[in-house]
């Protein structure tokens, strides 16, 4: 198994490492394991050691300094051959993809380019003319795809982390083969510049890592605005911590999916009670109408987009195709404009019916799969075992949405569980906060990033309360739950649904602390967020117990009309509790 990132860096900091002897040891790791399968393109190694001495001293400043990286070719990287893994496509390519750009940028050491399901059409990784990576698990077992090779080139220790992509579950599904974090970022966070399409208004380049520390620090180097790719988009991000109020989505017993796999079915089982026990609150829901929105990925004509890049291909030479990558791209034609502009209506119309579950809950826990799937079976039936791997992973980038796949304890037969989180597009900060808590991984405090403002709630807006979804729908992470000096009182507003509360100032000392939670937000959207904080309640400055002070709700002056004192229950999450019990 190859270090982390920590531990590669603990060991440039203390001397006791340098990049060249991470260098080698990858290169052996690969000679040991003697897979043929993993890389397309693998450099020599004589150029990486040269890289690894022109890194100069350490510098912990970037963030991926001297970390050996591998991308999957169907990302462009300057002096090497993109394939797709379809040596007739093959082209050199002249500069690097965004994403590779900013790997150098940060440091890495990239060994090379490795292999995949054609034109990452496929889950299963096994639909390529090179030799099919080898499930590092166990040899009966696909590796999973389309990012077959990035996936076993981190699960065999040849690199700590490495980058897939993403369309249809294809930076998750080999996670979850292989026993890895897998990390799927919201659609436009992550420049797919440079890549080679598969369905472009829906592809994600993804990360595989092994913790959720390595996979958010490859995420913070690469993401970022690309105004050269149409499909990239300004998206906040930062490190978030994990609010007290969060509602976790899980699935209906009567909705999952095991395809007759009973140690699948006792994992997850394990694993959601242990997740559950962890948030704040947990939420049944029903997968019915995300099942839906999966059908129209590969049974509708979003298969069709997957031509502009083989297309002329298949018309040119549909021999030089995988058969089953043939068959599924000549199938592609069938579909009409007319369909393709149903379907986009469709999904618009299921979008916006699963609108108020996102409001509802913060993150969505399911299985990553159904069951493994061997070789075996793939070999018989091309398709229906591919489809049955997609059965949690088709929906989240028709839907905008962000996810993250994690191994979690072993199975009855040994292989590792694994479970697939997902949120709203935005919060993959709130993911990666969650996923640690399941991992039992270090939990650092969050500072907002430069520019963004800490803002005190105190009531609707609490995590897990009816209008928390206001902060996370503009970008907001949550930094901590603290209390304000002992000034104020608190008060229930008349009106509602949803009842609000007001911070008043107390005179003649007689004010109490009272809980509350501070979120950060950029500047640009604490201005709109604003715009719905309707009167008696407006910004003001709140001192807080530590001494701090910092933006927050309070009320104007006059606004206490007809509300109710509840200062006595030193917040609004327990004022809420005492009324419920009430009731």
């Amino acid at each position: 198994m190859s270090p982390t990132i920590a531990d590669l860096h603990r060991a440039y900091g203390e001397g006791r490492l340098g990049p060249a002897d991470a260098v080698r040891a990858a290169y052996a790791r690969i000679a040991a394991g003697a897979d043929p399968g993993i890389f397309i393109h693998l450099r020599p190694e004589a150029e990486l050691l040269a890289e690894a001495e022109a890194l100069g001293p350490f510098d912990p400043a970037r963030p991926l300094w001297g970390v050996p990286i591998a991308v999957k070719d169907n990302i462009d990287v300057a002096g090497l051959t993109t394939t797709a893994a379809c040596p007739a496509f093959a082209y050199p390519a002249a500069t690097d993809a965004t994403v590779v750009a900013r790997l150098r940028s940060a440091g890495a050491l990239l060994l090379g380019k490795t292999n995949l399901d054609q034109f990452a059409t496929g889950l299963v990784g096994t639909r390529t003319p090179w030799p099919v990576p080898r499930n590092a698990l166990r040899a009966d077992l696909v590796p999973g795809g389309s990012s077959s090779g990035s996936a076993v080139a981190v699960a065999h220790g040849i690199v700590p982390v490495s980058l897939g992509t993403d369309t249809a579950g294809s930076g998750r599904v080999p996670a979850a083969l292989n026993g890895l974090l897998g990390l799927k970022p919201t659609p436009g966070l992550v420049s797919t510049g440079g890549v080679v399409p598969a369905c472009r208004s829906l592809d994600c380049v993804s990360i595989f890592a092994r913790t959720v520390a390595d996979g958010w620090r490859v995420l913070e180097a690469i993401a970022g605005f690309d105004p050269e790719d149409p499909f990239s988009r300004p998206l906040p991000l930062a490190a978030s911590a994990l609010p007290p109020g969060l509602r976790l989505g899980v699935p209906r017993t009567a909705d999952l999916v095991f395809a007759g796999d009973a140690d699948s079915a006792a994992a997850f089982e394990r694993d959601r009670s242990r997740a559950a026990a962890l948030a704040g609150r947990t939420v049944e829901v029903e997968l019915a109408p995300f099942f839906e929105v999966a059908k129209l990925l590969y049974e509708g004509p979003w298969v069709a987009e997957r031509l502009e890049a083989a297309g002329p291909l298949v018309a040119r030479e549909p021999e030089a195709l995988h058969p089953v990558t043939r068959k599924i791209l000549e199938g592609a034609r069938r579909w009409s404009a007319a369909e393709a502009f149903a379907a986009r209506h469709r999904l618009a119309e299921l979008a916006r019916a699963l609108e108020p579950l996102w409001r509802r809950i913060d993150l969505l826990l399911v299985p990553s799969i159904p069951r493994p799937v061997t070789l075996a079976e793939v070999e018989a039936d091309p398709f229906g075992p591919n489809a049955l791997l997609g059965t949690y992973t088709n929906f989240v980038n028709l839907l905008g949405l962000c996810a993250l796949t994690l191994p979690t304890a072993p199975r009855a037969d040994g292989l590792p569980g694994s479970v697939t989180l997902i949120a709203p597009g935005g919060r993959d900060g709130l993911l990666a906060a969650f996923a640690r808590r399941l991992l039992g991984e270090a939990e650092p405090a969050p500072a907002p990033p430069p520019g963004w403002i800490a803002l005190a709630v105190v009531g609707a807006h609490l995590s897990g309360l009816p209008l928390n979804h206001e902060l996370g729908e503009r970008g907001a992470v949550f930094l901590e739950a603290t209390r304000t000096a002992p000034l104020f009182r608190l008060l229930a507003l008349p009106g509602g649904p949803p009842r609000r509360p007001g911070l008043a100032r107390a005179g003649g000392g007689a004010g109490a602390s009272i809980a509350v939670e501070l979120w950060a937000l950029p500047p640009v959207a604490l201005a709109d967020l604003l715009t719905r904080v309707p009167p008696p309640l407006a910004l003001g400055s709140l001192p807080l117990a530590d001494g701090r002070s910092v933006p927050g709700f309070v009320l104007q002056a006059g606004g206490d009309a007809g509300a109710e004192d509840v200062t006595a229950f030193g917040g609004w999450r327990a004022f809420l509790a005492a009324n419920e019990c009430r009731s």
